[in-house]
């Protein structure tokens, strides 16, 4: 899955969308570009679900 993610511009955005993901699957594998504002990912969880959790921590999932 890959998620276009809006507001992430340095290591801690990535450590705090990363834990937010993790919070729902924490077997998930996550892949951030910080250039490309994009989280590849593959987990069991829902876009939904991750959605809501990156919003949580201040972030917008796009689309």
């Amino acid at each position: 899955m890959v998620l276009k993610v809006e507001g992430m511009s340095c290591g801690h955005c990535v450590r705090a969308v990363t834990d937010a993901v993790h919070a729902r699957d924490a077997a998930a594998k996550v892949a951030i570009d910080l250039a490309a504002g994009t989280l590849t990912l593959q987990t069991v969880a829902s876009r939904a679900a991750l959605a809501e959790a990156i919003a949580a921590e201040g972030y917008v999932v796009a689309g």
